[in-house]
């Protein structure tokens, strides 16, 4: 779960700029059931911050109370200051984009996007202007005549996102929105997003359980873990150092080194490298591609104590186009797995390293 270490480090991130979110010790029931357990973070002014998380960690929950929608049962939640839980959504400054984009089938792009002026008895002189800013802003100005069923999803979504846009929010949700988008469209529809977010200068809160999807758009990462906030970073130190064995495994693909530390030397049965962890038995996440291929004729030891050099027979190998998917039996049960740079096909026992920097010390559930 949630370290203080990594809550702190959410803070400092956020107020690193004007902080225009605060969420503090949230919590959700439906019924007898726990869905958020005290979930505590800040998000800036300007921020892209993704809640990424498997099917029933809360993160869609998290997304409904921000926006009104559902009552939390305890904390609270505050736009610069002043606290907007007990605000009604309509009046709140946060519009959503659904994974559906709800659009109105009978009106055109221009009535669609000017449907909320309308509801909010916009000045009848101001809506064309912002409703043709608005479609601009998603390069959709030359389809205000247009109906929904004549544009193609990527074309719908960012009809979507004009029509969040357009009564000028100071926060974005946007549940799960290119979920409905074949693979191609999805990529190039990220892209289009984040180069959106960056020129309109909203907050953005995207909720995604894709991990791809949260690590190519977002300036930090909540990763929620059956409605605990298991860790927020960036996606580079999310990636790179994870706190918890689940946050290791959730992003990425990693080996879970369980091993013995002493004297300096963390021992995981025939794989020992140097570490600076405290004496005892821990848990180390070592990526697969941090792994590398040791040259034949190279030697089975080497001099460098900051590199781990050890042996594996070949058990699988599947090609993956410059990188290959290996696994290595070690012996006793030890079985790791590496992406390689693809060097052709491989058999028998062969050597490997990694350097025992990359071997991150991670704590487990519960510790």
């Amino acid at each position: 779960m949630s370290t203080p270490a990594s809550l702190d480090k959410s803070a400092a991130s956020a107020s690193a700029h004007d902080v225009l979110l605060e969420i503090r010790d949230v919590t959700k029931r439906y019924g007898a059931r726990p869905v958020l357990r005290g979930i505590s973070l800040n998000v800036a002014s300007g921020e892209f911050l993704t809640i990424l998380g498997e099917s029933g960690s809360g993160k869609t929950t998290l997304l409904r109370l921000i926006a009104g929608f559902e009552l939390l049962d305890g904390g609270s939640i505050s736009m610069s200051g002043a606290r907007i839980d007990n605000v009604p959504a309509h009046k709140r400054q946060v519009n959503t984009v659904f994974q559906s984009y709800a659009l109105f089938p009978h009106l055109s792009v221009f009535a669609n996007v000017a449907y909320g002026l309308r509801a909010s008895h916009t000045a009848a002189s101001e809506i064309p202007g912002r409703v043709a800013q608005a479609l601009d802003m998603v390069k959709m100005g030359d389809f205000a005549k247009s109906a929904p069923s004549r544009l193609s999803g990527g074309q719908q979504q960012r009809v979507a996102l004009a029509r969040a846009l357009v009564n000028r929010p100071r926060v974005l949700l946007l549940d799960e929105p290119l979920s409905a988008l074949d693979a191609n469209l999805r990529r190039q529809m990220q892209v289009e997003l984040k180069s959106l977010q960056r020129e309109v200068g909203i907050t953005f809160i995207f909720v995604t359980h894709d991990q791809e999807e949260a690590m190519a758009l977002s300036d930090r990462v909540a990763l929620l873990r059956a409605g605990h906030l298991e860790q927020i970073a960036s996606p580079r130190e999310i990636y790179g150092r994870p706190a918890t064995a689940y946050a290791a495994q959730f992003i990425g693909q990693t080996n879970l080194l369980r091993a013995d530390v002493r004297d300096g030397i963390a021992s995981a049965g025939p794989i020992v490298w140097r570490t600076f962890a405290a004496p005892g038995k821990a848990t180390f996440s070592l990526r697969q591609e941090a792994i590398r291929l040791v040259p034949a004729g190279a030697g089975g030891t080497t001099h460098d104590v900051s590199v781990a050099r050890f042996r594996g027979a070949i058990r699988n190998q599947s090609f993956g186009g410059a990188m290959d998917a290996l696994e290595i039996d070690c012996g006793g049960s030890h079985l790791v797995r590496a992406r390689i740079a693809a060097p052709g096909p491989l058999s028998g026992e062969r050597e490997f390293e990694f350097d025992a920097n990359d071997a991150i010390r991670v704590t487990e559930g519960g510790d």
